[in-house]
């Protein structure tokens, strides 16, 4: 259960052991591990921005005044070969250096793992003026294993108003378990257009509009450090709207719909509390909330699905192409 509470929180959860933790980096200085840890965080801001984001329609129709659903979703996003690695270049940092003294090497994002392990030299000078030379592990991706999809799951509710208006919500209550902590919530805006013609029901095809926005927050908190710390904890805060363009057929048991989709998203991970640096580049100094990264997302996506609806029992499944590509799978309840 902490392992996948800890794929769900991809930000605040890469589980790291104490050789090359986050907190390791910060031997480097400031700058060097903000450096790094954006171009390995960078890959899991998109993956989970992409997966809690999916899912907000299974129709274009518009539910009739007062018509509800309410239905349990599950969204997966897919992880290529490209998001499991990037390129560590030297030139990019202040006190890093490679042991075999090139200046590039291929390194694990956060959905990645190092075959065989990766380690860089980091130089810092001594308060004596001499110069001391530390060999630190980097970190491996979360679990330490390679993770090929990202999911997400919540609550997701839809009332119909008038004129073609209908208003979604969803949530994902804040689970806790051990060090980990992870909640979601969001809303949405449908409109009909084809509610606009005198004899919309006689169509066999909607047309609608769809704005949403949805929250994710996740913190881990660090038992246990290599670095004397006071309270320390990883904080994640995601935020993303989506703009969409649905057509529906508009039949009585099995329907098919597609979208065009715009999605923007913001990704924020924090390490918090006061460390105390005993080596390195920050020898002898205590620091207060020492990273603050910062990721962003903008991507076009096409979806398509269908809808089977028995009574009040319905099941939805959809599949996204987009950076990654993402597979919806809704049961719904309503009328």
């Amino acid at each position: 259960m902490k392992k996948l509470i800890l794929i769900i929180c991809i930000l605040a959860g890469a589980q790291l052991s104490a050789q090359n933790s986050i907190q390791e980096l910060l031997n480097a200085g400031v700058d060097d591990a903000q450096t790094f840890m954006s171009s390995y965080f960078k890959p899991g801001a998109a993956g989970a921005l992409y997966a809690a984001n999916s899912g907000w329609y299974n129709s274009a129709k518009a539910k009739k005044f007062l018509g509800f659903e309410i239905s349990i979703v599950g969204n997966m996003s897919f992880v290529g070969d490209d998001q499991k690695s990037f390129i560590l270049d030297v030139d990019d940092y202040n006190n890093i250096r490679l042991p075999s003294g090139q200046n590039q090497i291929e390194v694990a994002t956060v959905f990645g793992v190092n075959h065989p392990d990766a380690t860089v030299l980091i130089d810092y000078i001594m308060p004596n003026g001499s110069t001391e030379t530390l060999e630190i592990e980097l970190p491996q991706g979360a679990i330490n294993q390679t993770l090929d999809a990202v999911p997400a799951a919540f609550l997701q509710g839809s009332v119909g108003l008038f004129k073609g208006f209908e208003v979604k919500a969803r949530f994902a209550p804040k689970v806790k378990y051990d060090e980990v902590s992870a909640g979601l919530y969001g809303a949405a805006l449908q409109y009909e257009i084809t509610s606009l013609l005198p004899a919309d029901k006689l169509f066999p095809v909607a047309v609608s509009a769809l704005i949403g926005y949805t929250h994710y927050d996740a913190s881990y908190d660090l038992d246990h450090t290599s670095i004397q710390a006071a309270d320390p904890n990883i904080n994640t805060s995601m935020s993303s709207f989506n703009f969409s363009a649905i057509a529906s057929t508009n039949l009585p048991i099995i329907n098919f719909y597609g979208g065009l989709n715009y999605m923007t998203g913001n990704a924020k991970t924090n390490l918090d509390g006061e460390y105390t640096f005993t080596e390195g580049a920050l020898q002898g100094q205590t620091i207060k909330d020492p990273l603050r990264i910062e990721n962003s997302v903008d991507g076009v996506s096409a979806t398509l699905g269908f809808k089977l609806k028995l009574a009040f029992i319905g099941l939805n499944a959809s599949y996204s192409f987009q950076e990654y590509d993402a597979v919806s799978v809704g049961l719904n309840f309503g009328l």
